[in-house]
């Protein structure tokens, strides 16, 4: 009873403060299964998620072209939300080495688009939960890709083992792509996901299940190069770096995203392919934060850009596993 009570309470702070966002945010609550300590918890999450709100309208209204829309993470402060989702080591200096630079053939005569989501050379999207572990995720997905398009046949690749095994990076407080496919060569390949499942934190490393998937090694694409990018997606699903540390990224939703990214990388996804929509060139990139967030748990970024960068630095640190 004194539950309810609170909790009716609560209500009629909330619409007494603002009705819309109050309404919204109940429904937030209930959709989301959110649940806080304490009566000052409530009121605090409930005035981020507010502040959050108000963001999304004011993009909106502006009719760019893509759009952002309430998620789970709508109750998180961006510096909170950045602090357990990103997750990339920053100053990592890619290898130059000539044996790791891919072979630009055919750079000039790629297909129009490319979809290996489509081709089915891409699994589900899985979500890092509260864990940095974006990194090995970019990874698996490279892995991934690069088996299914060798032998058709696409294995879902244990993060854990990453995240757990992979000691040149540092679990979920983040990693570098090129240390996890060294990781793999070494290892003789990963287990597969159902024998070692996510856990969203670092463990034990278990060596006990049957490894799969091995990779001979890796190539690192020329950086601040679109057409080595392209020839390099044309072939197989990439990894790549990006800065994600904006808003636009907490509530993506939908359409070709155009807005502000920097250079300063935090994040580590895998580009699936590329296209042209209403005159406007893109990447698909598959992200890591589960299905519920922006295209089902991908996001198209502008190509095409007048810059060496690429849309937040996607040029900046791509590479790809060979099997």
């Amino acid at each position: 009873m004194k539950l309810v009570l609170i909790v009716g309470l609560l209500v009629v702070a909330v619409f007494a403060v603002d009705p819309n966002h109050g309404l919204e945010f109940l429904r937030f609550v209930h959709q989301y299964q959110k649940s806080y300590a304490s009566n000052s918890e409530y009121m605090d999450r409930y005035n981020i998620f507010s502040a959050n709100m108000d963001k999304i309208d004011a993009h909106n209204s502006q009719n760019l072209g893509w759009s952002l829309a309430m998620n789970e993470f709508g109750d998180l402060t961006w510096d909170e939300f950045a602090s357990t989702h990103l997750g990339l080591l920053r100053g990592f200096a890619q290898p130059t080495n000539a044996s790791d630079i891919i072979e630009l053939r055919g750079a000039l005569s790629v297909p129009s688009s490319v979809d290996w989501v489509a081709y089915g050379a891409v699994a589900e999207v899985k979500n890092q939960g509260k864990c940095g572990g974006c990194w090995s995720f970019a990874t698996t997905g490279s892995i991934e890709g690069a088996v299914q398009i060798k032998t058709g046949k696409l294995t879902s690749l244990s993060e854990q083992m990453l995240i757990d095994c992979s000691t040149k990076n540092h679990g979920c407080h983040g990693g570098v792509v090129d240390y996890a496919f060294q990781f793999v060569i070494t290892n003789n390949g990963l287990c597969q996901e159902s024998a070692y499942p996510y856990a969203g934190a670092q463990g034990v490393c278990k060596t006990s299940c049957t490894k799969v998937s091995p990779i001979s090694s890796f190539k690192d694409v020329p950086q601040h190069s679109e057409t080595a990018l392209l020839a390099a997606v044309a072939q197989q699903p990439v990894a790549v770096a990006i800065e994600a540390d904006e808003d636009a990224f907490q509530f993506y939703s939908t359409g070709v995203m155009m807005g502000k990214c920097g250079t300063k990388l935090d994040h580590g996804v895998l580009v699936v392919g590329y296209g042209t929509e209403n005159g406007k060139n893109y990447w698909t990139i598959k992200n890591s934060w589960g299905g519920t967030w922006g295209e089902s748990g991908y996001i198209r970024i502008g190509r095409g850009l007048q810059t060496p960068y690429g849309q937040c630095g996607i040029l900046m640190q791509p590479s790809y596993a060979v099997v």
